[in-house]
């Protein structure tokens, strides 16, 4: 049943541009109310796979993501609801500055949509280095230009020195605009390592005690931790939007297999609770320890990653390798996406060396210096497929540094599955890799908000696992 007006304490922390400091800002204020016995719940605007990571080791909570090009209002209102109802405050970290997202001239895909869809008040982050009174005019600025997007106060990052903050919450009170919560010194927040667009990864980079203390202490040092959970706080009751959608008639309960480790961690963790309550468990297992796959098994599901920088470890599991491989062979479905496809593919050329891997897909990947994609994506299916029919359409992201050799489509019976349509130019192109059992794809596609897609992909599942060895065909 829905639950309507709840007070659900809540803030957003945006940036002003990328590149000002809110991964750490957002990471020390999750610390520190942790630290204050706080339940935080965290989310993350856009298709992010590492920054949830991290939020999500320093809450001991799933981050989810909140994505407004890929997933639909309703949607993200009741896993907010749902999800966030019983923390005592709820974290949302930006994307970019707050007003960037998938379009030029709309709040589409961008950080403020969300403060307006789940109307959640802003906390902005300006990089206050050689500022003082103009950043009453930059903050007028962002509060003024767009209605239904509220600015709670500011949390200035490199600020020079006390004397410096006074001015600058000085200049802030003096224009009326919204009032400074913080001031974090230059230097004040720990480094965190990065890579390609974000952080590396919370599977790769462990967060130890010491960092996420002074995480912690760089936040009660430098922001008024008390004004800021009252603005949380005064946020208006949020209610949960459209009633939960009922999933299809259940049946046999069954097993997919997901490739987790640190070379397969992108999954947007909305996804495993969706299957879940469709009677499909997830069932993790690791490519890179493992020798043998979870058993009685009814699909696998091979996510993103950085397969490229475990290759040689995941080459030299040769047990694992012919295990997929046999799998591969059968008649249960396979999904892979992004680093999950390259898993698939007879290997990986690095700069160095060329690693041999599964071999399922009959074409080589290679990586490249420079990034080959990044953006969102909308598939058409143009063939009966695990997630439905011809003619459904899904959105997505691609973010990769690789490309396949050559084009598996017309080699041993693989084929197109989609039409791709990449969003920020249109442009069209085949791609979704299929053939008999197993799709393939570079798209990272958002199923957790497409009930039609995860009943079609669970009943697949129940289909050819439940059959009899000899009487099973394919049911794309």
């Amino acid at each position: 049943m829905s639950v309507a007006g709840r007070v659900i304490p809540r803030l957003l922390i945006a940036g002003t541009q990328s590149g000002v400091g809110k991964s750490s800002v957002t990471l020390a204020l999750v610390a520190a109310l942790r630290r204050r016995g706080l339940k935080v719940q965290t989310f993350k605007v856009g298709p992010d796979y590492l920054d949830p990571g991290h939020l999500a080791r320093l809450s001991g909570r799933p981050c989810y993501n909140l994505d407004s090009w890929m997933a639909p209002r309703d949607y993200l209102r009741r896993l907010f609801f749902e999800t966030g109802a019983d923390a005592d405050i709820c974290l949302v970290e930006g994307v970019m500055g707050l007003f960037d997202g998938s379009s030029s001239d709309s709040l589409s895909g961008s950080s403020a949509e969300i403060a307006a869809w789940l109307d959640i008040p802003v906390v902005l982050v300006i990089d206050s280095h050689g500022m003082a009174r103009s950043v009453a005019a930059l903050v007028s600025g962002y509060s003024n230009f767009a209605a239904g997007v509220a600015l709670a106060g500011v949390i200035a990052n490199r600020c020079g020195s006390a004397r410096h903050a006074e001015l600058l919450g000085d200049s802030l009170h003096s224009a009326g605009q919204p009032p400074l919560l913080g001031a974090v010194p230059r230097d004040g927040l720990p480094r965190l390592a990065s890579r390609h667009l974000g952080l590396v990864s919370a599977a790769e980079q462990q967060l130890p005690p010491e960092l996420i203390e002074a995480l912690a202490a760089a936040a009660e040092q430098s922001v008024d931790l008390e004004t800021l959970l009252s603005r949380a706080r005064s946020a208006r009751p949020v209610t949960e939007g459209s009633e939960p959608i009922v999933p299809a008639a259940g049946g046999r309960p069954v097993r997919l297999g997901v490739a987790r480790d640190a070379a397969f961690q992108f999954y947007y963790p909305d996804l495993f609770d969706q299957l879940t309550v469709r009677g499909c468990q997830p069932v993790f297992f690791s490519p890179l320890e493992d020798r043998v796959l979870p058993e009685n098994l009814d699909g696998l599901y091979l996510g993103g990653g950085y397969p490229e920088l475990h290759a040689g470890k995941l080459s030299g599991n040769v047990d694992m390798l012919a295990a997929i491989r046999a799998f591969c062979t059968g008649e249960k479905p396979v999904y892979a996406e992004c680093g999950g496809l390259i898993y698939l593919t007879r290997g990986v050329e690095c700069a160095d060396r060329t690693v041999p891997l599964v071999g399922a897909i009959p074409v080589w990947t290679r990586m490249l210096p420079r990034r080959k994609t990044l953006g969102y994506v909308a598939a058409r299916l143009t063939e009966n497929s695990l997630f439905g029919a011809t003619g459904a359409v899904f959105r997505g992201h691609e973010f990769h540094y690789s490309e396949l050799v050559d084009d598996p489509v017309g080699r041993d019976g693989w084929q197109a599955a989609y039409q791709l349509t990449e969003n920020r130019n249109g442009d069209i192109r085949p791609e979704g890799y299929q053939k008999g059992n197993i799709l393939a794809s570079y798209a990272h596609l958002h199923l957790a908000s497409q009930p039609e897609a995860l009943d079609s992909f669970v009943a697949v599942l129940r289909q050819v696992g439940g059959l009899p060895e000899g009487n099973r065909h394919h049911a794309m």
